[in-house]
């Protein structure tokens, strides 16, 4: 008797396989930054309606949210949306500047400005965000996972305090080194409304979530368990109802105390070798990760010489999740993620 051939995976299917480090029948692929940015119709998008408008419009915040699972093909549709925006309602004037990114109008100098920032209940605050889960979970109806996101206490506050991005981040450490009990008492705070953010996403539908430390890379490792690591341990203790992915850059020097703070899979960027990576945090636990974005700037051959690169080191592990180091960056030819994503499922078929 002929046996019937197995039916592929549907991309949720692939992606919630290797979140719960089993064996999927090819390596899941998605890109943070992937809604937007690179695609010709977001742009259009963006002549018509500013940063914020989009994110706040569960219509045209699920919309935007579908474009790359349509264009390139990708196994998880992440959320389109910004890390700022459950600051708005703790009482924070920001708007999002164009090619400059958050700024803060009034950042954080004293305890009483942190005393003033309020708790929030995230599924009525910012209701727009779960509504757009909702929407993008019923449009996708199984096909392809839904990720939710926030951004870590660490990576908050330092564009609470710093007021706009910074390299450095001095503002915002002079402020930790000087302000000890102001600073844990802000990281408090943030650890809470994310908590809080995170569970409400779950519960609208977000069948896994990534938290983005993206500067925690500016501690060293000291720091980092005295001034971050408890606050990012007791948000993975406290969510609820998903799977978790902890995301850091420039965090070679961090990956074991990450590790230890918690999450299900660990993002490494492009900095880092995935297989000496995989083997700090453990092979018990999954990885995310890790072409170098630039690649793709320099067209298919470089990016396909890394991305092969990238599946050597997991050597087909369960547990793998191919993304890039960090974002896509703007200038990327969309035709060549989709070419990414086939490359990455063809040539990871199990």
């Amino acid at each position: 008797m002929l046996e019937t051939p197995a039916q592929p995976m549907t991309g949720e299917g692939r992606f919630l396989a290797s979140l719960r480090h089993e064996q999927p029948d090819a390596t899941p692929v998605w890109f943070m930054r992937q809604a937007g940015r690179a695609l010709a119709d977001y742009r259009l998008l963006r002549e018509r309606y500013p940063i914020l408008t989009l994110a706040k419009t569960p219509e045209l915040c699920a919309e935007v949210t579908l474009m790359p699972v349509r264009a390139f093909g990708v196994d998880a549709a992440v959320l389109f949306a910004d890390i700022m925006l459950p600051l708005e309602p703790m009482g924070v004037s920001l708007e999002i500047q164009p090619d400059v990114g958050p700024i803060i109008h009034n950042p954080i100098r004293s305890m009483a400005d942190v005393d003033r920032l309020r708790l929030i209940e995230p599924a009525e605050e910012v209701a727009f965000v779960m509504e757009a889960i909702r929407l993008v979970r019923g449009e996708l109806a199984g096909r392809q996972a839904v990720i939710g996101f926030s951004g870590s206490p660490f990576t908050l506050a330092c564009y609470l305090i710093e007021g706009r991005p910074s390299r450095d981040y001095a503002i915002a450490k002079a402020f930790m080194y000087r302000e000890p009990a102001a600073w844990h008492a802000l990281m408090e705070k943030l650890a809470e409304v994310v908590i809080r953010y995170l569970n409400a996403q779950v519960a609208a539908g977000a069948q896994v979530v990534q938290l983005f430390d993206s500067w925690v890379g500016a501690l060293s490792p000291g720091d980092y368990v005295t001034y971050a690591q408890p606050h990012v341990a007791r948000i993975f203790a406290a969510v609820r109802g998903a799977p978790t992915i902890h995301f850091g850059t420039g965090t070679a020097a961090l990956l074991e105390l990450m590790a230890d703070a918690g999450g299900d899979v660990i993002g490494v960027d492009a900095r880092q070798s995935l297989d000496v990576a995989w083997d700090r945090i453990g092979l018990d636990r999954g990885i995310q990760g890790n072409l170098d974005a630039t690649r793709l700037l320099a067209g298919w051959d470089a990016t396909r010489e890394g991305a092969r690169d990238v599946l050597r080191r997991a050597a087909s592990r369960p547990g793998h999740i191919f993304n890039l180091g960090h974002g896509v960056l703007p200038e990327t030819d969309p035709a060549l993620l989709a070419r990414l994503v086939e490359l990455v499922h063809e040539e990871s078929a199990r």
